[in-house]
C-alpha cells in the first residue's frame, strides 16, 4: 500500500444508506436525550406534550425524542458529505441546531398552538441554546457513526 492509499484510508466516511440512518437515529437520539434533559429542568416538555393534546412531561419527552430522531435522519440522510470530521461536523450542526430553532420554536410550534410567530424573548434564547447543542450532539455522533468500523 502505498502513502497515499494509507492516509486516503484514514478517516474514511461509510455513507451508505444503511449507516446514514444509523448515523440519524443515534446522533438525533444522543442530541434529543441531552437537550430533553434542559428541556425538563426548564419546565418545558408540558409544552411540547401539548402539541399532540397531552400535559405529561413524560408524553412531551417521548414527542421530542421522535422529533429529534426524525430531525437526525433530515441531516444525516441527505448532508452525510458534509459530516467528513468532527470540526467540520460542530460547525454542520451548530446551522442546522439554528435552521431548527428558527422552524421549530418559532414558526412551527406557534402556528400549530395558535401562538405569534418569531417572537424571541427568554424562553426562545435558551431554545436557542439547546437547539444549538443538539445540532452539535448530532453531527458528531454521525461522524462517529461515519467513521466507525462495521
Amino acid at each position: 500500500m502505498t502513502t497515499a492509499s494509507a492516509h486516503a484510508g484514514q478517516g474514511a466516511v461509510s455513507t451508505g444508506v444503511g449507516r446514514r440512518i444509523a448515523a440519524g437515529v443515534i446522533g438525533g437520539l444522543a442530541g434529543g436525550l441531552v437537550f430533553g434533559a434542559l428541556m425538563a429542568m426548564m419546565g418545558m416538555l408540558a409544552t411540547i406534550a401539548s402539541m399532540v393534546g397531552s400535559a405529561s412531561p413524560w408524553v412531551g419527552f417521548g414527542v421530542h425524542l421522535v422529533i429529534s430522531i426524525l430531525i437526525g435522519l433530515g441531516l444525516t440522510v441527505p448532508f452525510a458529505a458534509l459530516l467528513t470530521s468532527y470540526g467540520k461536523g460542530a460547525l454542520v450542526g451548530l446551522g442546522y441546531g439554528l435552521l431548527w430553532w428558527i422552524l421549530g420554536p418559532l414558526l412551527i410550534m406557534p402556528m400549530m398552538m395558535g401562538m405569534p410567530l418569531f417572537t424571541i424573548n427568554a424562553m426562545a434564547l435558551m431554545s436557542l441554546m439547546g437547539h444549538l447543542i443538539y445540532g452539535v450532539i448530532l453531527a458528531v455522533v454521525a461522524v462517529r457513526v461515519f467513521q466507525s468500523k462495521s
